[in-house]
């Protein structure tokens, strides 16, 4: 049992705790095995709108470690793992994804509960992991604190829905990568679903459709207070997340104005935390940018897409699969290739974007091979062109033809033309105009390359004969070349 504090609570919480203690909430599941807790947290009139009192300049000083980063791991793990897109003799489709099994398959709460009583994923190995990160040259881990199954991975005292509790594996997952990541120097962010389709007061009645627009739960506020903020506020204060990365908010439960609240409600508890616009109902689409320029969230979240061209004003991030699935799937073989992969990122970078990358480990720990090799690709890539990437501004025109993309120093003083496909004998380019008597080098090669310049022409640049085989050359997929000058 959770002992419960009346400190610091309003009539109306104390009001709405009695008529839950009397029966109101309905049926009884794990999350009801004890008492509900209400976060402690400043009065509503002490609290700041960070969303109309943040200046520009503030907010650009928050954002500007995540704008740098450029690259980071999106991790989808937890119960779903177990079935592996499979339950009973209900196998999902290529396009069905597996985190999505519960609703996909329509398990009843009892029965899905039988995944968690069986998840103990001894070759967790969060060093390893973070290594796994940081080798590919990601700044910066998304894990799945809590997905729209409603599993908790971290030792929450508000539900016994979690790790330690439900589980036999009784170790607390986001300490242990917590603590890796800094030792390694990784920034930790959560990812953490606003729908929950096992809390009684969220969406577990909807059964046997849990995602559905066409009915809501008048229990809804309740699970907002009493269980989705108490336990946002345990990840906050306890496991100091840089970004809380929100998903689920297109039920029909939540609302703009909850989103506002609630992100003054965790920036009020950290000032310095970024939080994704999914936090309310900003979102246009899958294209993931605000269609309202007052909406709450601090950045753009493409999913499985990259912006046509640059976002003039709120930065972005897409987050992408490598295969076609998010939580892992063993029949979901449809890899990208680690050349995609690379483009993906020379693509968004150009654009002034973040790229989150996705991985699915599987219910033991072990994160998919495939995964694995092509993140060890993507970093021997950035060990050569990190500089092109991390750091960098977008310019105004960040392409030239198809496969030549730009990037700027944060100085301004280095223009970065990548090629994303091996360029030949020579490169030449229009947009660049180089400073008079400045070096050209391709990111690898120590001696600089001969170049001329002509007005009508352009830049060409010369690519040594040394350089035409493929063993000669600094790295696969794409490459380099940095140039002092100027945008044309």
């Amino acid at each position: 049992m959770k002992t419960l504090s009346l400190k610091n609570l309003t009539l109306a919480t104390i009001i709405s705790l009695l008529f839950s203690a009397c029966g109101g909430s309905g049926s009884q599941t794990a999350e009801q095995k004890q008492d509900s807790t209400v976060a402690t947290t400043p009065a509503e009139t002490a609290m700041k709108d960070y969303i109309k009192d943040e200046t520009k300049e503030e907010r650009d000083a928050r954002m500007k470690w995540w704008k740098d980063a450029r690259f980071g791991m999106f991790i989808h793990w937890g119960l779903y793992a177990i079935p592996a897109g499979q339950h009973k003799d209900s196998v999902l489709r290529q396009d069905q994804i597996g985190e999505w099994i519960m609703n996909s398959a329509r398990i009843p709460v009892a029965e899905y509960e039988e995944y968690a009583k069986q998840f103990n994923p001894t070759k967790y190995d969060a060093k390893e992991w973070v290594r796994i990160a940081k080798d590919a040259g990601m700044k910066y881990i998304v894990i799945t604190s809590k997905h729209h199954d409603g599993f908790g991975l971290w030792d929450s005292k508000v539900s016994n829905y979690d790790i330690m509790d439900f589980a036999p594996y009784k170790k607390d997952i986001l300490r242990a990568l917590a603590d890796e990541c800094k030792a390694q120097g990784i920034i930790l962010c959560f990812y953490h679903s606003i729908m929950d389709w096992h809390h009684p007061d969220a969406q577990a009645p909807h059964f046997p459709e849990y995602h559905t627009n066409k009915k809501s739960n008048p229990n809804f506020g309740k699970y907002v207070a009493n269980y989705m903020k108490p336990q946002l506020d345990e990840l906050v204060k306890n496991y100091d997340p840089a970004v809380i990365w929100f998903d689920g908010e297109w039920i029909p439960e939540w609302t703009e104005p909850q989103g506002k609240d609630l992100y003054n409600y965790l920036r009020n508890m950290k000032p310095s935390l970024i939080i994704n616009n999914r936090v309310g109902k900003g979102r246009k689409g899958m294209q993931g940018m605000n269609e309202n320029a007052d909406a709450a969230g601090d950045f753009g979240t493409p999913e499985q897409e990259i912006l046509e061209g640059k976002s003039d004003g709120l930065p972005w991030e897409s987050c992408m699969t490598m295969n076609d699935t998010w939580g892992f799937k063993k029949n979901d073989n449809k890899w990208k290739s680690a050349e995609m992969l690379v483009h993906n990122l020379v693509d968004i970078s150009s654009k002034g974007g973040n790229y989150l990358l996705n991985i699915g480990p599987k219910a033991d720990g072990e994160i998919p091979a495939p995964s694995v090799e092509r993140l060890a690709e993507m970093g021997k890539w950035l060990n050569v062109n990190g500089e092109a990437i991390y750091t960098t501004q977008s310019l105004n025109n960040y392409k030239e033809g198809e496969t030549i993309r730009y990037t700027q120093s944060a100085d301004k003083n280095y223009i970065y033309a990548i090629s994303l496909k091996w360029v030949g004998k020579a490169l030449n380019i229009k947009n660049i105009v180089p400073k008079e008597g400045s070096e050209i080098k391709m990111l690898g090669v120590e001696t600089p390359l001969k170049w001329t310049y002509d007005a009508t022409k352009g830049l060409t640049i010369e690519i040594p004969k040394e350089l035409q085989a493929d063993a000669k050359r600094p790295c696969k997929y794409a490459y380099t070349f940095k140039i002092e000058g100027t945008e044309k």
